[in-house]
């Protein structure tokens, strides 16, 4: 099989899907790989590097469209890559469809196999390819949201940690499983006040038990979340529905009554957010300001830490893309249920229940 790896288009997205070193692990199980110029750069990796390790160079993207069989990809197909695609293809990367109709309605048209890393799940429940990424953009979020507390970013002029005599700054954490537990750990060791929110009162009695009373922790309650909200700095959103877009847990109206100059980092944009405010920025334009309030909502965060995350990335799909890779996904996904949820769709058919739910599709399960 040949598998193409493209360069990444979004905006200043710097990943790449496969480093040399999982070319070379491809080309030793038989695959031919093909990469796009340039496709590594942004992560350090040369196409000298590429070929050394046994992958192709296109000539462009086209050719590497036309040729491969599975694309493997880092973030959704920009519009421009849309038409690229033909029938029967396979699309392996975080696809976010949930929240992307224009999208979702592109790739059913081109008939596609589209699997998610996002929804792939592990025997024990986990999201194996979901949690490098997620584990970086939570520990990302608390430093973005220190500096754009810095009154010359627009921010309250609030130090995170405070200095003695003074009260450290109050961050908000909404959802405590990966993201979560992140940007806890990351704003515990910055010395801020933190409070964590979840549904799950089990995941909180763990957090409690590690940090020792140096976090409080709350039941997710719409009380709660006014209170905390209500006195945060800083405000994490790192709830997760995997496959299917975020629940709003901050209204618009909350916003509003939020401290001038406070910070919204809401993670979870790529699934629509979780906060009613939210609406997907980029690193070229990150911020804006909504009733005084800054909002940071870049869907592609871990992009600008490309070498950590091209590395953590392809330590978790490589082995999932040798089984699609060897057999197809018809036998990939018979073998193994946890990839079979990351098919969202299949050929023209929505297969992803949250993605059908989000944009009022039919749904055809795959079993």
């Amino acid at each position: 099989m040949i598998i193409g790896v493209p360069k990444e288009i979004k905006d200043h997205e710097y990943r790449v899907s496969v480093t040399p070193e999982g070319v070379r692990t491809l080309r030793q199980a038989g695959h031919e790989v093909m990469v796009e110029p340039s496709a590594g750069a942004g992560s350090g990796y040369s196409d000298g590097e590429y070929r050394q390790a046994g992958a192709m160079i296109a000539s462009s993207k086209e050719e590497l469209f036309r040729r491969a069989a599975l694309i493997v990809k880092v973030k959704e197909p920009q519009p421009s890559e849309c038409p690229l695609f033909r029938p029967g293809q396979v699309l392996f990367t975080y696809l976010h469809l949930a929240s992307l109709p224009e999208l979702t309605k592109a790739l059913l048209e081109a008939k596609i196999t589209a699997i998610a890393y996002e929804t792939v799940e592990a025997k024990d429940g986990t999201l194996p390819m979901l949690k490098p990424m997620s584990e970086i953009a939570g520990r990302m979020s608390v430093q973005i949201g220190a500096r754009y507390l810095e009154k010359t970013q627009g921010g309250r002029g609030v130090l995170l940690g405070g200095v003695p005599g003074v009260a450290p700054a109050q961050v908000v954490v909404l959802g405590a499983g990966v993201v979560g537990s992140a940007a806890t750990r990351i704003a515990v060791g910055m010395g801020a006040q933190v409070t964590v929110i979840n549904l799950d009162v089990e995941r909180l009695r763990y957090l409690d038990d590690q940090y020792q009373g140096r976090i409080v922790t709350r039941a997710s309650t719409h009380a709660a979340i006014e209170e905390t909200v209500l006195a945060a700095d800083l405000v994490i959103g790192a709830v997760l529905v995997p496959g299917a877009r975020a629940p709003k847990l901050v209204s618009r109206e909350l916003v509003a009554k939020m401290k001038p100059g406070s910070v919204i980092v809401d993670v979870a944009v790529d699934q629509g957010g979780c906060v009613e405010t939210t609406r997907p920025t980029t690193h070229s334009d990150p911020v804006y300001i909504l009733d005084g309030v800054l909002h940071y909502c870049v869907a592609n965060m871990p992009g600008i830490v490309p070498r950590t995350a091209t590395d953590a990335l392809t330590n978790a799909t490589l082995p999932y893309l040798l089984k699609l890779a060897s057999v197809g996904v018809d036998a990939a996904v018979r073998a193994d249920a946890g990839l079979a949820k990351g098919v969202n769709l299949l050929q023209g058919k929505v297969t992803c229940r949250g993605v059908a739910e989000a944009h009022g599709l039919r749904l055809d399960p795959l079993m």
